[in-house]
């Protein structure tokens, strides 16, 4: 019986965590948040635009949710020790997890608020209100621009841009509620654009934590078809079965695989230990995006002994 184990990749726990290289766009994002977050603010009170007040609500979302990704990059990025092997990477996806939790409880309250005053109207400047809607919207348009390359590669940094997208389209909503003020005089246009703020929030957030709970669930990451990663092992000359066989997700950016190799036993005492391996990681490399990599090899029959072990 032989054991292999690759890295193809940074030490788990270590600065190559996906959200890591996107810690000073965070920075930035999380500065026009807490801009944004005034200026809203100080637009709600001036104009009593409930919408205005939602888009605030949300941005306070923001700036927590970003602060916390920050926080959650620095812990996540300490390295391992002998109780946690992984160091703390996952943290990164309780971050993402908890900023679903605020996101859902925001647009629940705004949602209870929007119908409280769609029964009692309240006056609303709309002129005033558009104003600050555009310099939301500018502001949170350079947030995403920032964070729009990083939230393709790390749950973290795309529940910070999922938060920042909904806040635009809020602005976005701000801005179409006071037009139609200002134009038609309706005061509940501004009520309904809060509803429309608490149902985009919602899809998004929920699609975010699926996925966070997921990684906590160690589920197969969704790029992986563990059938073909089976296939792809078992096409490996020499290998007869496979078993054991786990691919699941330390954080973004940090897929790993272990499995149990089933290897032909005058296979595995001509061509060795090292050239099984040497394919076996070859074949992952040129086929899945599976950087972390342990294969136990093991002749016919092995299997059975394991089992014994356990009763």
């Amino acid at each position: 019986m032989g054991a292999g184990h690759n890295h193809g990749g940074p030490p788990p726990g270590g600065p190559g965590t996906a959200a890591a290289a996107y810690r000073g766009r965070l920075r930035a994002a999380l500065v026009i948040a807490i801009v944004l977050l005034l200026a809203e603010s100080v637009g709600a009170a001036l104009t009593g635009s409930l919408a205005l007040l939602a888009d605030a609500g949300h941005v306070a979302t923001d700036v927590v949710g970003v602060g916390m990704a920050l926080l959650a990059i620095h812990v996540a990025n300490r390295p391992g020790s002998e109780r946690r092997t992984f160091g703390f990477a996952r943290v990164e996806i309780l971050a993402a997890l908890l900023n679903c939790v605020l996101l859902l409880g925001v647009g629940g309250y705004i949602l209870v608020e929007a119908l409280d005053r769609l029964r009692h109207p309240q006056e609303v400047p709309g002129g005033l209100t558009v104003l600050f809607g555009v310099v939301g919207l500018a502001l949170n348009g350079l947030s995403m621009l920032l964070l729009m390359k990083g939230q393709r590669e790390s749950l973290n940094v795309r529940g910070a841009f999922l938060e920042v997208a909904a806040d635009a389209l809020g602005s976005l909503a701000v801005i179409i509620a006071a037009l139609v003020i200002v134009v038609t005089g309706w005061e509940g246009a501004d009520a309904i654009a809060s509803l429309l703020i608490a149902v985009l929030i919602v899809p998004r957030t929920v699609k975010l934590a699926r996925e966070a709970i997921d990684v906590l669930l160690e589920a197969a990451p969704r790029h992986v078809d563990m059938a073909r990663v089976r296939e792809h092992i078992l096409d490996v000359p020499g290998v007869e079965d496979v078993h054991d066989l786990h691919v699941w997700t330390i954080t973004s950016g940090m897929p790993v695989l272990s499995a149990h190799v089933v290897v032909d036993r005058e296979e595995l005492e001509s061509a060795g230990h090292d050239r099984i391996l040497h394919d076996l990681r070859n074949c992952l490399d040129r086929h899945f995006d599976v950087e972390h990599c342990t294969f136990q090899l093991e002749p016919r029959g092995h299997a059975a002994y394991e089992s014994g072990l356990c009763h």
